[in-house]
């Protein structure tokens, strides 16, 4: 008999990633990419982020990319992409990064750290919930399940709502004036796993 089986969970993400551009338009040209750079960094610094580990140049194949308007004005900008742990720590860095004038931050993407083995629970989950209806249903015509002789993932996913977070939209210069609260939460992950199980029947 082939019985289907399903399994889901959410969780919260543990790894968040925003892009920041630099960019001296920020300062209406008052401050250089490099010192808006610099004050970016200080200011990670003072947030307890490891810059080593957790800052990363977006566009490693060149540290600045120039744009070139009317042929005349040279504008320099500099991609990165930020790694953080926490939603409250979003909330600080958005609220250090717009006293210094850095406004261009899009929310990237948000991960989970352990995914891969959330996802394995939910597929053994599933083995088992269709074990458990199989048994169910075999008892009502009076016999019992044997062995399983096949098992298949019929579908699996996490779905995520990327670059969402309860009471806050990130949409670059125009949220300069908002204030970010350190309490932020993101919306949840959904891991599900469906099977289809075989047994036979004793």
């Amino acid at each position: 008999m082939g019985i289907g089986g399903t399994a889901d969970t959410l969780v919260s993400p543990d790894r968040i990633y925003l892009d920041i551009l630099i960019s001296k338009d920020d300062t209406n040209g008052r401050t250089s990419v490099e010192k808006l750079e610099q004050k970016m960094i200080s200011e990670l610094e003072k947030l307890s982020i490891d810059i080593e580990k957790q800052l990363f140049v977006a566009d490693a194949g060149s540290n600045f990319k120039s744009y070139f308007l009317s042929g005349q004005k040279v504008l320099k900008n500099k991609s990165y992409s930020l790694l953080v742990y926490q939603a409250s720590t979003l909330g600080k860095v958005l609220n250090a990064l717009q006293d210094i004038e850095i406004s261009n931050i899009n929310l990237g993407k948000t991960e989970h750290s352990q995914i891969d083995l959330i996802q394995s629970q939910m597929k053994a989950k599933a083995v088992t919930n269709a074990k458990e209806a199989a048994g169910a249903m075999s008892k009502a015509i009076g016999q019992d399940i044997g062995k399983a002789i096949y098992i298949s993932e019929t579908n699996s996913y996490t779905y995520a709502l990327q670059g969402k977070a309860s009471g806050v939209q990130i949409r670059g210069a125009s949220s300069i004036n908002e204030t970010y609260s350190p309490n932020l939460s993101f919306d949840q992950m959904e891991v599900k796993s469906e099977v289809l199980v075989r047994f036979s029947l004793n």
